[in-house]
């Protein structure tokens, strides 16, 4: 291009010089000049083309970054494979915090491919160092406090649907969790058939601790855990490893993080829909793996003994008790997180679950689903903004729960949460008929 150029003056001095007529001199120097002109215009219009567009450049912090990225298909990427398809959650900076677009794109996706006869199964991972966060109850809160309810309760149908649908999938399904993998990021990936953690996950559901209730479909699997370890996950919000969640079912394989690559070029150059050639394929790369002694598995007979009592004041006597009597490090942590938590949301949350061990999967989404809407009416409690606002906007963690303790929590208060919704409002709807749910 620049020779080009170059090649265009050396004409103009060339011509310039044998012509002989000064109109002949002026009309060729102007037609030059044109051509240099069209010339530059190219230029300026190539170098314009290989720019990076601003918006395109990501900036990452080990914080989590809840500004909103407009463009759906950036946030949930596709790569097609032989005989499959990878949905790739991708807001890294927000740690893959689920939206109402990108999970409204999941659903469509996932239709999609089942309808394929081309597309054996699919898999699903997150981008950066969480598999996904959750939904992100920062943009709620900021659609509560504008009084965009509707908004929220669209996010809630459109989640709960699509762990529905994936609880009732008919291809095969690959969750690769790893990372951290908290509140609805389980639900949009525990109905699956394989779950593949590694050394670097991290599984929790703090919702109590934020004022709100563990759901889509929570109830259903944190319900169905060895004991009551479930309870003592909802209540506590503490964390299980990727190993404790092989121990206690709620993973299927277990692969260094270091050995992921090698795992999904495996899976990726599968061409089947046979179930049992995916588990021998995740299996090739896996590791047999056992709870260490300091892990949580080893106090499940003290978490049965504590846990098992049917109201929240019972449960911490019986923690208080353990203090007392053994001086337990667990015991005082648990008591502690339970503490932290909202007196409202502490009741909600035992009572979802204990209804969930006797419920299927759409009955439970249909539970959590009234209990959300319920949250975001604000009729009872605004407990859910104020533990959104005291951990992850204004970051004091000192909450003001209302009610302010567990004493002051009636029975009314809680089965408001539980009742069905006005006339007005549509109960979750699952396509029930079509696609038979299981218990």
């Amino acid at each position: 291009m620049w020779r080009s150029l170059a090649s265009a003056g050396a004409t103009t001095i060339h011509s310039v010089a044998v012509c002989e007529s000064e109109g002949e001199r002026e009309r060729l120097t102007q037609k030059i000049k044109i051509k240099i002109k069209i010339k530059m215009q190219r230029l300026k219009g190539l170098i314009t083309m290989t720019r990076l567009p601003l918006q395109s450049v990501r900036f990452f912090s080990v914080q989590p970054n809840y500004v909103p990225c407009h463009d759906i298909q950036e946030q949930v990427l596709v790569e097609g494979r032989a005989k499959s398809r990878a949905a790739i959650l991708n807001r890294p900076s927000a740690l893959n915090a689920l939206t109402t677009p990108m999970v409204a794109r999941l659903k469509r996706l996932y239709g999609s491919w089942e309808e394929n006869p081309d597309i054996g199964f699919v898999l699903l991972k997150g981008s950066g160092r969480a598999f996904c966060s959750g939904g992100d109850v920062v943009t709620l809160y900021q659609l509560l406090n504008e009084g965009k309810d509707e908004e929220c309760k669209k996010f809630h149908e459109t989640l709960y649907q699509f762990v529905y649908l994936q609880g009732t999938y008919l291809k095969p399904h690959v969750a690769i969790l790893d990372g951290i993998t908290m509140g609805c990021g389980a639900g949009i990936s525990f109905p699956g058939m394989f779950r593949v953690v590694t050394d670097k996950t991290v599984f929790s559901h703090p919702e109590a601790q934020l004022g709100f209730h563990p759901d889509a479909g929570a109830s259903f699997y944190l319900s169905r855990l060895p004991g009551y370890l479930g309870e003592y996950m909802a209540l506590t919000g503490e964390k299980l490893n990727g190993v404790e969640m092989i121990a206690c079912g709620l993973a299927t394989h277990y692969s260094l993080n270091a050995r992921l690559p090698l795992v999904e070029e495996r899976i990726a150059n599968l061409v089947t829909d046979v179930p049992s050639v995916i588990e021998s394929s995740l299996a090739q790369y896996g590791d047999l793996v056992h709870p260490d002694r300091n892990s949580v598995l080893q106090k499940i007979d003290k978490i049965d003994k504590c846990f098992s009592h049917d109201t929240v004041e019972e449960i911490i006597d019986a923690l208080e008790n353990e203090v007392a009597s053994s001086y337990d490090e667990w015991c005082t942590a648990a008591l502690r997180k339970i503490k932290e938590a909202s007196p409202l949301s502490l009741r909600i949350t035992l009572q979802s679950i204990r209804e969930g061990r006797y419920q299927s999967l759409d009955q439970c989404l249909a539970r959590e689903y009234r209990i959300s809407n319920h949250v975001i009416s604000k009729r009872v409690s605004n407990d859910f903004c104020e533990g959104v606002r005291a951990r992850l906007v204004d970051r004091d963690f000192a909450p003001k729960w209302d009610p302010p303790s567990l004493s002051e929590v009636s029975k009314d208060m809680v089965e408001f949460y539980f009742s069905p919704l006005d006339e007005f409002e549509p109960e979750l709807e699952l396509p029930t008929a079509i696609r038979e749910p299981y218990n």
